[in-house]
């Protein structure tokens, strides 16, 4: 008995079970998934927007780090003293840290004996450039007034502690400077006059404004709108700049304040009197000077006639 072959069945590969996929795999397995043009277009606008985002905070980092370099521009070196003028002067240093050291360094100018007003001190707030060497001629016109004089830099300048000039810095040195005269020098402070130049002028009127004890309070050309420097410049418009910017220095709201005596000094040629000279609600003066025509006269005669009503005050 024979035995018979098996048929052989030709079974398509379709027909067996999962070769279907295996098929497909085979035929796009050298493929890979593509990434959709639009996705690409979204990653590299928002890689772009978040550069540019970047890019901007740190130019706004940059503007409140650097932008009272605007306003302030202090110098280091001072290469003039009081002597120069011939004016005999004590160094002195104050506002001392926790480990001794001084913040602030100046001059103490005093007045010749029998000066007609030997009795007060100016203390004197200069400007916003340079430092005290720049002042000497100012200085000497004080102290030929026959006053005290206590000069100093604020920190960031001369020789004072190295740091930012603000507004709120130069606050915090007027008063260490009046707490000064009162702890150590013993000067009463209805005895002290304090006298500003430009920005030091709307210092000294703000600081008369938390003081109503002072003498009174000269206010030599202030800055009508100094921030004006900063808000002005062309990068201030890239970044908010009102909110990076921390001084504010309104002249107007610190004249309203004063209730001392005051003297106001103004070169002749501005357009016309200070407003905020207008606010000013005490006993008040002012000059307007003429460089031109012998302009040391002319502050000598305007300080003679203010001082000598301080003692009817």
């Amino acid at each position: 008995m024979s035995r018979k072959k098996p048929k052989l069945e030709i079974v398509s590969r379709r027909d067996v079970p999962g070769a279907k996929g295996a098929a497909r795999g085979s035929e796009s397995g050298a493929e890979h998934p593509l990434v959709s043009g639009r996705w690409l277009a979204l990653a590299v606008g928002g890689s772009i927007a978040a550069a540019a985002v970047c890019g901007w905070l740190a130019l706004c980092l940059l503007f409140w780090q650097g932008n009272w370099q605007l306003l302030y521009h202090p110098a280091v070196v001072v290469e003039r003293t009081p002597a120069s003028a011939g004016l005999a002067f004590d160094s002195i240093a104050f506002a001392v840290t926790d480990t001794g050291v001084p913040r602030l360094k100046g001059w103490w100018i005093p007045a010749a004996p029998g000066s007609r007003y030997a009795r007060f001190t100016v203390v004197y707030l200069h400007g916003q450039n340079g430092n005290l060497g720049d002042t000497i001629d100012e200085l000497a016109r004080l102290h030929a007034a026959g006053a005290n004089v206590m000069a100093f830099d604020y920190r960031g300048y001369g020789q004072s502690e190295f740091s930012k000039p603000s507004e709120a810095h130069w606050r915090q040195d007027a008063e260490w400077a009046l707490e000064y005269l009162d702890g150590t020098r013993h000067v009463a402070a209805g005895s002290i006059v304090l006298d500003g130049a430009g920005l030091g002028a709307n210092l000294a009127l703000e600081v008369a404004a938390a003081h109503s004890e002072l003498a009174g309070v000269i206010a030599e050309s202030p800055v009508a709108d100094p921030l004006s420097a900063i808000f002005g410049d062309a990068r201030a418009r890239m970044v908010p700049a009102r909110l990076l910017v921390r001084d504010r220095y309104d002249l107007d709201a610190a004249a309203g304040a004063v209730r001392v005596p005051l003297l106001w000094l103004e070169q002749q040629g501005a357009e016309r009197q200070p407003e905020a000279y207008d606010k000013v609600a005490p006993r008040k003066m002012i000059v307007w000077v003429n460089p031109a025509k012998d302009a040391e006269r002319q502050y000598e005669d305007a300080m003679t006639r203010w001082m000598d009503g301080l003692g009817s005050r």
